[in-house]
Protein backbone atom coordinates (compact mmCIF):
# COMPACT_ATOMS: atom_id res chain seq x y z
CA UNK A 1 0.00 0.00 0.00
CA UNK A 2 2.65 2.21 0.55
CA UNK A 3 4.31 1.91 -2.97
CA UNK A 4 0.78 2.36 -4.25
CA UNK A 5 0.46 5.42 -2.14
CA UNK A 6 3.48 6.84 -3.32
CA UNK A 7 2.71 6.38 -6.92
CA UNK A 8 -0.74 7.83 -6.72
CA UNK A 9 1.24 11.14 -5.07
CA UNK A 10 3.70 11.06 -7.82
CA UNK A 11 1.01 10.23 -10.69
CA UNK A 12 -1.24 13.41 -9.16
CA UNK A 13 1.61 16.02 -9.06
CA UNK A 14 2.84 15.13 -12.85
CA UNK A 15 -0.80 15.45 -13.58
CA UNK A 16 -1.11 19.00 -11.59
CA UNK A 17 1.83 20.16 -13.38
CA UNK A 18 0.76 19.42 -16.67
CA UNK A 19 -2.51 21.31 -15.83
CA UNK A 20 -0.56 24.09 -14.47
CA UNK A 21 1.37 24.20 -17.68
CA UNK A 22 -1.98 24.10 -19.77
CA UNK A 23 -3.50 26.91 -18.13
CA UNK A 24 -0.44 29.06 -18.34
CA UNK A 25 -0.28 28.07 -21.40
CA UNK A 26 -4.09 28.93 -22.14
CA UNK A 27 -3.63 32.45 -20.43
CA UNK A 28 -0.16 33.81 -21.94
CA UNK A 29 0.10 32.53 -25.49
CA UNK A 30 0.18 35.79 -27.35
CA UNK A 31 -2.22 35.67 -30.92
CA UNK A 32 0.85 35.51 -33.40
CA UNK A 33 -0.06 37.70 -36.85
CA UNK A 34 1.27 36.18 -40.05
CA UNK A 35 2.74 39.64 -41.09
CA UNK A 36 6.03 41.15 -39.69
CA UNK A 37 4.50 44.22 -40.12
CA UNK A 38 1.55 43.92 -37.85
CA UNK A 39 3.53 42.19 -35.48
CA UNK A 40 6.18 45.30 -35.00
CA UNK A 41 2.85 47.16 -35.17
CA UNK A 42 1.70 45.43 -31.79
CA UNK A 43 5.78 45.82 -30.63
CA UNK A 44 6.04 49.58 -30.43
CA UNK A 45 3.36 50.90 -28.24
CA UNK A 46 3.92 47.87 -25.95
CA UNK A 47 7.56 48.53 -25.54
CA UNK A 48 7.17 52.11 -25.61
CA UNK A 49 4.19 52.05 -23.21
CA UNK A 50 5.93 49.27 -20.70
CA UNK A 51 9.03 51.51 -20.58
CA UNK A 52 7.41 54.80 -19.86
CA UNK A 53 4.97 53.40 -17.29
CA UNK A 54 8.41 51.40 -15.51
CA UNK A 55 10.50 54.42 -15.76
CA UNK A 56 8.92 57.27 -15.77
CA UNK A 57 5.13 56.92 -13.75
CA UNK A 58 5.54 53.37 -11.37
CA UNK A 59 9.62 54.62 -10.40
CA UNK A 60 8.53 57.99 -9.07
CA UNK A 61 6.23 56.42 -6.82
CA UNK A 62 7.83 52.95 -6.15
CA UNK A 63 11.16 52.19 -5.35
CA UNK A 64 13.03 50.38 -8.41
CA UNK A 65 16.41 49.99 -9.23
CA UNK A 66 16.11 52.69 -11.75
CA UNK A 67 14.18 55.13 -9.51
CA UNK A 68 15.77 57.98 -9.25
CA UNK A 69 17.67 58.99 -5.82
CA UNK A 70 16.25 62.02 -4.89
CA UNK A 71 12.87 60.02 -4.44
CA UNK A 72 14.77 58.08 -1.77
CA UNK A 73 12.55 55.17 -1.85
CA UNK A 74 13.81 51.62 -0.97
CA UNK A 75 13.42 48.66 -3.05
CA UNK A 76 9.43 48.06 -3.46
CA UNK A 77 8.60 51.10 -1.20
CA UNK A 78 5.83 53.19 -2.33
CA UNK A 79 6.00 57.12 -2.00
CA UNK A 80 5.24 58.36 1.41
CA UNK A 81 2.77 60.61 -0.21
CA UNK A 82 0.85 57.94 -2.76
CA UNK A 83 -1.27 56.24 -0.05
CA UNK A 84 -2.60 60.22 1.41
CA UNK A 85 -3.82 60.65 -2.85
CA UNK A 86 -5.27 57.15 -2.76
CA UNK A 87 -7.30 57.76 0.21
CA UNK A 88 -8.91 61.12 -1.48
CA UNK A 89 -10.60 58.84 -4.29
CA UNK A 90 -12.68 57.81 -1.22
CA UNK A 91 -14.75 54.68 -0.38
CA UNK A 92 -12.69 51.42 -0.71
CA UNK A 93 -9.52 53.72 -1.46
CA UNK A 94 -9.96 55.58 1.75
CA UNK A 95 -10.48 52.14 3.86
CA UNK A 96 -7.27 50.20 2.30
CA UNK A 97 -4.84 53.31 1.03
CA UNK A 98 -1.40 51.78 1.43
CA UNK A 99 -3.13 48.57 -0.01
CA UNK A 100 -4.11 50.27 -3.61
CA UNK A 101 -1.35 52.47 -3.86
CA UNK A 102 0.76 49.66 -3.63
CA UNK A 103 -0.91 47.72 -6.22
CA UNK A 104 -1.24 50.86 -8.57
CA UNK A 105 2.49 51.45 -8.14
CA UNK A 106 3.37 47.66 -8.74
CA UNK A 107 1.08 47.66 -11.46
CA UNK A 108 3.07 50.73 -13.10
CA UNK A 109 6.57 50.00 -12.13
CA UNK A 110 6.34 45.79 -12.56
CA UNK A 111 3.56 45.44 -14.66
CA UNK A 112 5.68 48.20 -17.11
CA UNK A 113 8.76 46.12 -16.70
CA UNK A 114 6.63 42.87 -18.13
CA UNK A 115 4.81 44.99 -20.67
CA UNK A 116 8.13 45.80 -22.34
CA UNK A 117 9.73 42.04 -22.24
CA UNK A 118 6.27 40.55 -22.77
CA UNK A 119 6.07 38.57 -20.05
CA UNK A 120 2.44 37.83 -18.29
CA UNK A 121 1.52 40.23 -20.56
CA UNK A 122 -2.14 39.40 -20.18
CA UNK A 123 -1.94 39.74 -16.37
CA UNK A 124 0.52 43.04 -16.57
CA UNK A 125 -1.89 44.51 -18.95
CA UNK A 126 -5.04 43.93 -16.91
CA UNK A 127 -3.56 45.17 -13.96
CA UNK A 128 -2.43 48.07 -15.70
CA UNK A 129 -6.16 48.65 -17.52
CA UNK A 130 -7.70 48.43 -13.48
CA UNK A 131 -5.03 51.32 -12.61
CA UNK A 132 -5.61 53.71 -15.19
CA UNK A 133 -9.01 53.25 -15.44
CA UNK A 134 -8.74 54.36 -11.34
CA UNK A 135 -6.72 56.68 -12.57
CA UNK A 136 -9.26 58.17 -15.19
CA UNK A 137 -12.14 57.86 -12.81
CA UNK A 138 -11.06 58.75 -9.70
CA UNK A 139 -8.42 60.75 -10.17
CA UNK A 140 -8.29 62.86 -13.27
CA UNK A 141 -11.78 63.15 -13.78
CA UNK A 142 -12.54 66.11 -12.76
CA UNK A 143 -9.13 67.61 -14.24
CA UNK A 144 -10.34 67.91 -17.60
CA UNK A 145 -9.76 65.50 -20.85
CA UNK A 146 -5.96 66.80 -21.48
CA UNK A 147 -5.07 65.68 -18.10
CA UNK A 148 -6.36 62.55 -18.67
CA UNK A 149 -4.50 61.59 -22.09
CA UNK A 150 -1.53 60.17 -20.46
CA UNK A 151 -3.68 57.32 -18.62
CA UNK A 152 -6.06 57.01 -21.80
CA UNK A 153 -3.21 56.23 -23.81
CA UNK A 154 -1.63 53.56 -21.17
CA UNK A 155 -5.43 52.12 -20.69
CA UNK A 156 -5.85 51.85 -24.81
CA UNK A 157 -2.21 49.46 -25.29
CA UNK A 158 -3.12 47.85 -21.41
CA UNK A 159 -6.51 46.63 -23.54
CA UNK A 160 -4.66 46.14 -26.59
CA UNK A 161 -2.08 43.56 -25.15
CA UNK A 162 -4.72 42.00 -22.99
CA UNK A 163 -6.42 40.82 -26.07
CA UNK A 164 -3.42 40.00 -28.05
CA UNK A 165 -0.54 39.09 -25.45
CA UNK A 166 2.51 40.07 -26.17
CA UNK A 167 3.27 39.06 -30.15
CA UNK A 168 5.59 37.21 -31.86
CA UNK A 169 8.61 39.22 -30.02
CA UNK A 170 8.01 38.74 -26.76
CA UNK A 171 9.19 36.37 -23.61
CA UNK A 172 5.60 35.11 -23.69
CA UNK A 173 5.78 33.51 -27.16
CA UNK A 174 8.77 31.72 -26.79
CA UNK A 175 7.72 30.52 -22.86
CA UNK A 176 4.48 29.04 -25.12
CA UNK A 177 7.12 27.43 -27.44
CA UNK A 178 9.16 25.79 -25.05
CA UNK A 179 5.82 24.79 -23.17
CA UNK A 180 4.22 23.36 -26.29
CA UNK A 181 6.85 20.99 -26.78
CA UNK A 182 7.18 20.00 -22.62
CA UNK A 183 3.44 19.47 -22.75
Amino acid sequence: MGATGYIFSITTNTTNLSTLKKTYRYVNKPVVLHSIVAEVILLIPRVVCGFLLAKDFGASKFGMPWTPAEKNLGLFEVGYWFPADVAEYGGIFAMFPIFFAWMAAFSEAVGGVFLLIGFNTRLSSFLITVTMLVAIFAQQWNNGLWNMLAAMGFLWVAMYCLVFGSGKFGLDNLLDKKLKRSV
